[in-house]
């Protein structure tokens, strides 16, 4: 069987995962008692989530839904927009900045221009804001809200990481997970991220069994597909494919949650001792100083066949620098990832446009 790394639980913090799993007990009951409030409305809201801190990819995800459905309906995307620096509700324009935005809704309007995307800590607001617009959206994704329980949503889907399974997983702060295992019960999908491509049939029926999915629950396996490699600074320069990378020298730069499939990915065209990393916290914004270590660790390669190479999500972020010299520029690429199903890919968007025609 394909599997990941062991699943490192801190077990002298689990008294504390006790107490934090008593919290999260009692806030869930209030909502169930209806304590606290839930709001539903009368169109499709499909949240896309996960029970577990760090990236399960949750992104990719959203983005491909947006791609299955905006052929058919109006999307929109609603996202609290992590460490933006505005406040309140914001809707995303063609000016509007990551910083403004939060790094995932800036990248989901660069790439889909045509869907509404707006940013909003409090959801309830941010759908009904999103609902008076002139021409509103006629399905909403809610990008990471499974924890947000003031929205009620039509349709939920819970991603898990292949390489860290909820289920071998603890409470925090001993582990990662945000929610109890048995939370999972509330999803109407499950899609196990991140599975390694030559994922065997056996492995799928060991995965199936451990998750132990309900009668009502969909299951699904997903991985990353790497395209090719896109230069932060478009202005003329041009797109390379992946064979590019071939016995190159890489400066690799990371500000996400775990950058190991990427390496994973990058050791298929070139040699472990070609590639540095410079590796920063998740959603890190680059100060001037991070920019000046860029540079240094990029001019001490001693080859002319080198390159940066950094994730979309950081990318977003170092478009804004202006403290880049040209041949820097000229060197920086990032390798933007896109979700693909391992089976039963038709099943999924089947049982997606399913759930919204029975609404409509």
């Amino acid at each position: 069987m394909i599997k990941g790394e062991p699943v490192h639980i801190q077990k002298w913090l689990l008294p504390f995962s006790w107490l934090y799993g008593l919290i999260v007990y009692i806030r869930n009951k209030f909502f169930d008692w209806g304590i606290l409030k839930h709001e539903e409305f009368d169109i499709p809201v499909i949240c896309i989530g996960n029970i577990t801190v760090g990236g399960t990819g949750k992104t990719p995800h959203t983005e491909y839904l947006i791609h299955v459905l905006e052929k058919k309906y109006r999307v929109g995307v609603l996202s609290r927009g992590y460490k933006r620096k505005s406040k309140n509700f914001v809707l995303a324009d063609e000016n509007s900045t990551s910083l403004q935005l939060g790094d995932e809704p800036f990248q989901i309007k660069n790439k889909y221009p045509k869907t509404i995307v707006a940013v909003d800590g409090n959801r309830r607001r941010g759908i009904r804001k999103m609902l008076a617009l002139d021409n509103p959206p006629q399905v909403i994704l809610l990008d990471d809200a499974f924890q947000h329980r003031y929205v009620k949503p039509s349709y939920t889907i819970i991603l898990s990481d292949f390489n860290r399974p909820v289920y071998e997983d603890a409470l925090l702060p001993a582990g990662r997970l945000r929610e109890p295992f048995s939370a999972m019960k509330n999803a109407n999908m499950i899609i196990v991220t991140k599975c390694p491509e030559e994922l065997q049939p056996i492995d799928y029926r060991i995965i199936s069994h451990d998750i132990n999915a309900f009668p009502y629950q969909e299951l699904f396996f997903t991985t990353f597909s790497y395209r090719g490699l896109k230069p932060v600074f478009k202005e003329g320069r041009a797109d390379r494919d992946l064979s590019y990378l071939t016995r190159k020298n890489i400066l690799l730069v990371t500000g996400i949650a775990s950058p190991k499939m990427l390496l994973k990915k990058l050791l298929e065209y070139t040699d472990k001792e070609r590639i540095s990393e410079l590796i920063y916290s998740d959603h890190y914004h680059f100060r001037s100083k991070d920019i000046k270590q860029i540079i240094s660790s990029f001019n001490n390669i001693a080859s002319e066949n080198k390159i940066i190479l950094v994730t979309e999500k950081d990318a977003v972020r170092l478009m804004l620098r202006n403290d880049f010299p040209e041949e820097i520029k000229n060197n920086l690429y990032y390798i933007p990832i896109e979700v693909s199903f391992l089976e039963n890919e038709e099943d999924f968007a089947e049982k997606i446009f399913k759930h919204i025609k029975s609404l409509k």
